[in-house]
Formats: C-alpha cells, sequence, structure tokens
C-alpha cells in the first residue's frame, strides 16, 4: 500500500460451531508507532457481527496510511505494517474499548 492510496483488504471468518455467534472484532497494527497513520475509512470492527452456524464470510476494511507517514523520521526503516484482527464473542453489556494512540 503506498502512503496517501486507498486499499481494500479482506479478512476471513468463520463459524465452525454449530451455533449462531454474535460477536466484535477488534484491530492491531504493528509496529505499534505505525498505528497513528493508519486510517480506517470502512471497517467491521467494533460493530456486532452474526455468524450462523458453519457460516464463512469475508470482512472488508477500506484504508489509508496518512502521507505523513514517509516524512516520520522514526518510520524511515518501517517498510512493514501488520493490520491483525481479533474476534470476540459478545457478551451482553459488553463494551470494548476503542485503541487510542497519543
Amino acid at each position: 500500500v503506498v502512503p496517501g492510496e486507498t486499499a481494500l483488504a479482506f479478512y476471513k471468518a468463520k463459524n465452525p460451531t454449530d451455533k449462531p455467534i454474535i460477536g466484535i472484532s477488534t484491530y492491531n497494527v504493528v509496529p505499534f508507532e505505525a498505528g497513528q497513520y493508519f486510517n480506517k475509512i470502512q471497517c467491521f470492527c467494533f460493530e456486532e457481527q452474526r455468524l450462523n452456524p458453519q457460516e464463512e464470510v469475508d470482512m472488508p476494511v477500506f484504508f489509508y496510511i496518512d502521507p505523513e507517514f514517509a516524512e516520520d523520521p522514526k518510520m524511515a526503516k518501517v517498510d512493514l505494517i501488520t493490520l491483525s484482527y481479533t474476534f470476540f464473542e459478545a457478551k451482553e453489556g459488553q463494551k470494548l474499548p476503542l485503541p487510542g494512540y497519543h
């Protein structure tokens, strides 16, 4: 992905059980310092998703890397950014914290 250009990626999720599952996904960016430059335009994360028994779905994320990434001297040696997701089964009343970069 070239900084400043939009990209579309798909993550595959499968419910291998015989019961429906409702869950929420959170994301992680590595290296951590690059996370401030990762911008989601549209994402499935932090929204409840229902997966029926044995269902497999592709979940899209539309994003871009801020062009300032290329100007940051701390990012000079970073040539790989990894975006990963963790799917948590939703529990009634449970709220997941939104990630923050300071």
